[in-house]
């Protein structure tokens, strides 16, 4: 999983007051930084350029609040893809493998490769120096290669069960916004498993922010698939989430941003899987 999707601009004044005086510049939530954040957000994400000297690694944990909107939008990218494609009259699998077709070119393959090195670190080595230097390889093995197809089928799969396009598109919103409102989380669950990592260049979000993603991440999932589907297909993301981070704990110590690119395919797989459930 890439490390470097938000920027490395030199720190802006604001930045360089706050490190002076402690946590200031993380306590106040402007308008100004409300939008710098979901850049933050928009840049780590998503392949948009965003130009903006707030984005920087060392501000992802305060963007974590706009997780779950950078998927949300995601998401409906992906269900505008699920729409054209039915209403070309193309039929069900074509529209759910363009559907993540469209989401993978938004985002670069970011979580997918995330969940490759994943498996290929957790399966693949037999300790935890191993399993962090096959993560850290660019090169996928077979037990990446595996995982990859396999999201790529069941995500797919769940879409053409789904065929219905408004409700697949809803669902996508869902599983997209779900995921990620998870991340922030994870990030303060688990220790950074490298010293130069993700995780440690980042640090934990603060808790109201972590907070306010997971609530944000489950209104839309209500939304998009109803009371009680929605509340299940939460639960049982956060579920899979939690027995991954367990794992991941247990291998390596902690999270790498691999790591929270495979939380992420896990929880989207979940959410689809439990939308297209009948």
């Amino acid at each position: 999983m890439p490390r470097d999707r938000v920027g490395t601009a030199a720190q802006t004044q604001e930045e360089k007051t706050a490190t002076s005086v402690g946590s200031g510049y993380r306590g106040r939530m402007t308008a100004r930084g409300t939008l710098s954040s979901f850049a933050v957000a928009t840049a780590f994400f998503t392949r948009i350029p965003v130009t903006t000297p707030a984005c920087r690694a060392e501000r992802l944990a305060d963007a974590a609040w706009a997780f779950p909107l950078v998927g949300a939008g995601i998401g409906g990218v992906a269900a505008f893809a699920f729409l054209l494609v039915q209403l070309l009259g193309l039929g069900d699998w074509p529209a759910a493998i363009l559907a993540l077709l469209a989401s993978v070119i938004l985002t670069g393959a970011l979580h997918e490769d995330g969940f490759a090195d994943t498996a290929d670190g957790l399966i693949g080595g037999h300790d935890r120096d191993e399993r962090l230097a096959i993560m850290r390889d660019s090169r996928h093995g077979t037990f990446g290669v595996v995982a990859i197809v396999l999201s790529v089928l069941l995500r797919a799969a769940a879409l053409a069960r789904i065929g219905e396009a408004v409700y697949a598109g809803l669902a996508l919103i869902a599983a997209h916004a779900a995921s990620r409102s998870a991340l922030p989380f994870a990030m303060r669950a688990l220790e950074p498993a490298r010293a130069d990592g993700l995780g440690a260049v980042a640090g934990p979000p603060r808790t109201p922010l972590a907070i306010v993603a997971l609530a944000i991440g489950l209104l839309v999932t209500l939304a998009a698939l109803g009371p009680t589907r929605g509340a299940i297909a939460f639960g049982l993301a956060g579920a899979a989430m939690s027995a991954l981070g367990k794992l991941a704990h247990r291998c390596i110590g902690g999270y790498t941003g691999d790591v929270l690119g495979a939380f992420q395919q896990i929880g989207e797989i979940v959410v689809l899987l439990t939308a297209a459930a009948r």
